[in-house]
């Protein structure tokens, strides 16, 4: 009730007030989480049968981009540009009905070997408030991803009815995460690996799920203020040692590419720039990059074993 009424208030709730909400909110639990947040080493645990990542590397490394306003689109060129500079290709996820998302950017961008997907489609906290407005905007959301050919989606705010995701016209979802207690829906997925997602144990098709599994940037540096990336850096090495998916979530809104002053919510392009950096210099050779829906394509051949759910889920 209280998360229903915030949606239903928050545009009228000043940037400002919003962040230093949630600070608080932060700040509180921070604290009380120690034992499962960055890392929740029951998530560490492989799946049944799996026999590691291609090419015999010891992780996967998948980097993630969600545009949630014009203003994060004006840097989608900036921000591919970066990934590309060190070798790396990532997917972009856009919200179709929050802000005009040009054809041309889209094209440019899978021709340059990135991926495109849909993030939610007004981005309004409002998707999951009922069945019937879930199933309402599902049918504009699958003619996206038609139209865009996309393979993936990822709610807004990382909300998530898994069950519900099934109505999309998808290879993968990667609404999830192994562990973040400071999200809306705070219930994490307790695995630095994908699943797959069947309706029932019968087990039909069913989608991937792809967790993220390092914290956001926005939560990091926005909310938390870290003035560093050691706590990406901890739980990067952590998901090495593991074996498992380091996925990222990486937003071009709260990116700041040089500008003299940050924005209330804009951190420097930097932490991210140091992150590839430790990367690259870290684990050369060690990890396989791809895409999210090579990911999935990958686990959907190799590892049968599915997470069925139960009705409400």
């Amino acid at each position: 009730m209280l998360k229903s009424s915030y949606y239903h208030l928050r545009p009228f709730i000043p940037r400002i007030a919003q962040i230093a909400l949630r600070r608080m909110v932060i700040n509180r639990k921070r604290a009380l989480c120690a034992g499962i947040w960055p890392i929740d080493e029951n998530a560490g645990k492989p799946p049944e049968g799996f026999s590691g990542w291609p090419d015999k590397k010891k992780f996967a490394l998948v980097l993630t981009h969600d545009i949630e306003t014009a203003k994060g689109l004006g840097k989608c060129h900036k921000l591919a540009k970066l990934d590309e500079e060190f070798g790396f290709k990532s997917s972009f996820s856009f919200v179709p009905k929050r802000y005009s998302v040009p054809p041309e950017l889209r094209r440019q961008l899978v021709s340059k070997g990135f991926e495109v997907g849909v993030h939610g489609l007004y981005h309004d906290g409002k998707l999951y408030m009922s069945k019937k407005i879930f199933q309402s905007r599902a049918k504009e959301i699958n003619a996206y991803i038609k139209e865009w050919e996309a393979k993936g989606f990822r709610s807004p705010s990382m909300h998530n009815k898994l069950e519900w995701i099934h109505e999309l016209n998808i290879e993968y979802d990667s609404s999830t995460f192994d562990t973040d207690p400071f999200e809306p829906e705070s219930k994490g997925m307790g695995t630095i690996f994908p699943f797959r997602v069947s309706k029932d144990s019968a087990g039909d098709k069913g989608y991937i799920e792809l967790p993220y599994t390092l914290p956001q940037d926005f939560t990091l540096f926005i909310l938390m203020k870290e003035k560093n990336i050691d706590i990406w850096k901890q739980k990067l090495d952590w998901i090495v040692k593991k074996g498992g998916m380091a996925l990222v979530v990486a937003h071009p809104d709260y990116m700041n590419f040089g500008n003299l002053k940050l924005g209330i919510d804009e951190y420097p392009v930097d932490y991210y720039i140091d992150f590839l950096n430790y990367v690259k210099k870290e684990y050369k050779g060690q990890y396989w990059t791809a895409l999210p829906e090579n990911i999935a394509l990958f686990w959907r051949k190799n590892h049968l074993s599915s997470l069925p759910l139960q009705k409400g889920d």
